[in-house]
This record gives C-alpha cells, structure tokens and sequence, in this order.
C-alpha cells in the first residue's frame, strides 16, 4: 500500500497534561480527572521526561514532525515562572533536535501580546483556544467566564505573532441548539484558525452539569444528534479548509468506570461514526439518479476508506441495500486512488465520482 501523503504532515503530539491549573473558574461540564486523566497536578521534571522518552521511542519514523503539547488547565494562566519551567524542560529536546515545536491549550481570555512574544520566544508555535461556542449565552451557562469577543479578539492576536492556532469547539453545551452551533461554525469559518477540535457535551461525574442533569434541567444530545452536528460541522469547515483534527473526546480508563459518564453521546468509536456519516451522506449524493431497480452498484474508493465507506458494523452498506434491494453491491478499492473520493459505475458502464473536501 501507498503510505498516506498527509501522513508526515500531521506532527506526532506529546500530550503533558496540567490538570485544572491556571483555569480561573471551573467550567460546569468540566472534570480532567475524568477526561484527561488522573495525571499530577504538579509534574516533576522526572514524570515529565519518562512521559517524553517513552513516545520518542515509539516514533520510529524520525521525518515526522514531533510537538510537546501543554494540555489541561489554561497554560498562560499560569505564573510566568511556572510556564518558564515548563517550558524550559521542553526545549532541551528542541535544542537536542528530537522535537521540533511546543504547543499549548488556554483560554481566549488569557491572551495578550506580551504572552505571545514570551511563548514565542521559547519554542511554542501553534496555540489552541477553548472557544466552546460563539453564543454568549452558552458561554455564560457553561460558566466560561468570557464572551465570544474575547476569543474573536485572541485569534486575532495569535495570528498577528504568527502562531498556528487551533479552536476548541462544544456541541450540545446548556442552551445550545443545531442553529447556534451552525452559527458557531460559521463564525469559526470567518476566523479561519488552521485547524479545530470537536466533541459533543458529556455529563461527566462531579461536575455542575452534573447536578442540572439530575435535576431535569440538562437533557444531552442522543449518540445520532451528536454524529449528526459533527457531520455538519465537516461540511461547513471542510470546503473552507479548516482541518478538524479530533471528533469526540479520547476514551481514558477513567471515563470507562462505572457512574464517571452519567449521561451524552459517550460511544468507543464516535469519530468513526462521524467519519461513517460523512461518507455515507456523500454516498447518497451519487445514487440519487439511479433507479431503485438497479441490479449492481460497483463503487471504487481508496483503500483507506473502505471502513469509512462502508459504514460502523457495516451499516452504511445495510442502509444503501434496504434502498436497492435487488442490486448487488460491490467494492473495489485501489491504495494509488486519491483518498476520499468516491466512484460509482453502473452496469452500463458510466462512471460519476464525488471528492469529500478534507478527507
């Protein structure tokens, strides 16, 4: 098989967790002990380090690029000694040439031009923003502690100093709705950050959010409203090429124990079901002039995108034979295609095709 082109383009990312430090207020959705991990508040040089060698090593391919990424809490919220350590400790490995860039992860609100040149000076090169959403009235019942200037206005600074920037955005937050966060979209489209970061709200234990669950007053989105909002949420930033580089939160031991999750779209795989809807949308795009009568459909996809196509189980394909049931379906795939494109033959030999943007 062909290795994957974008492959070298997407640098491998040490995630150090600084759980809740620097954050000014506890959000009401939020518990990085669940989400992130159960990581020291305060790292050690030593627990730092093991954390760096341990990926080093796993990364056997040294042509690509490798970041340390600050994740957790609110970086620049942290006193300027506290972030110089941190990221002092981090830049032997780029002054030693085994890691070529820092990232970290704050808020809107804690941004300004001093910080960047500070961050800048000292080997960070790409921030991502916790926006959450655009609607200031999710940000104050998400108890964010700023509006959705505030992160207008940070994205603006963050360019000017030449950063890449990335957004963090929630679906599902208390008082959001499919109109707000297709606004929410629209608005990161006009900020236009490098790339993007999507998960829909879970309830997670010992949080505010929490208790409004219990009490009747937060109702999640269902597993299908979730994939449905993030496929929206391709469709919108994929053509204006915005990567969105994670759907869904990543699964953590923690989040696997009983009562850690009360509630939301939680599920092993979302973002292969995001990624199973894109296609399966797309799909439906090419067979909509081809009659219901039809005895083949032969489609050719890259190879990489057979699971995708094909759907989470296989239901992409059970919902496109419950449409044409008497046709027999067929895949060829070919590692040399471009990926994300998608081709339908008939059986008299006419051939259409539809590209996805972003895949």
């Amino acid at each position: 098989m062909r290795p994957d082109p974008s492959f070298r383009e997407k640098p491998l990312v040490i995630p150090i967790f600084i759980t809740h430090r620097g954050c000014p207020n506890r959000c009401v959705y939020c518990n990085q002990n669940i989400s992130a991990g159960p990581f020291d508040t305060y790292l050690s040089k030593a627990s730092f380090g093991s954390e760096i060698e341990s990926y080093l090593h796993w990364n056997k391919d040294k042509r690509r690029k490798v970041e340390i990424a600050f994740y957790g809490g609110n970086f620049t919220g942290l006193e300027k000694p506290d972030q110089e350590r941190l990221l002092s400790w981090a830049d032997r490995y780029i002054q030693e040439r085994r890691v070529d860039s820092i990232r970290i992860s704050t808020r809107p609100d804690d941004i300004d031009r001093d910080g960047l040149i500070f961050l800048r000076d000292r080997g960070v090169r790409t921030i991502e923003l916790g926006a959450q959403s655009f609607d200031d009235d999710v940000l104050k019942r998400a108890s964010r502690g700023h509006d959705a200037q505030a992160t207008i206005d940070a994205v603006k600074q963050i360019k000017d100093q030449g950063f890449k920037i990335g957004i963090h955005l929630m679906a599902g937050l208390p008082g959001d709705s499919r109109e707000i966060f297709l606004d929410t979209l629209n608005q990161t489209v006009k900020l236009a950050p490098d790339m993007v970061r999507i998960h829909p709200t879970l309830v997670l234990s010992d949080t505010r959010l929490a208790d409004l669950y219990r009490q009747g007053l937060y109702q999640p989105l269902s597993i299908g409203e979730a994939v449905f909002r993030c496929r929206l949420a391709w469709e919108v930033l994929a053509p204006a090429e915005i990567r969105i580089i994670r759907f869904g939160l990543q699964t953590t031991p923690e989040m696997s124990r009983i009562g850690a999750v009360l509630a939301g779209p939680k599920h092993p795989a979302f973002g292969s079901l995001v990624y199973s809807s894109i296609f399966y949308s797309s799909t439906l795009n090419l067979l909509k002039d081809i009659p219901k009568n039809t005895r083949q459909l032969r489609f050719l996809v890259n190879s990489r995108d057979i699971s995708n196509f094909r759907g989470y189980q296989n239901e992409n394909l059970t919902a496109i034979k419950k449409l044409y049931p008497n046709a027999d379906i067929v895949i060829d795939s070919d590692p040399s295609d471009i990926p994300g494109r998608i081709s339908l033959v008939t059986p008299g030999g006419d051939q259409t095709s539809l590209r996805i943007a972003g895949i």
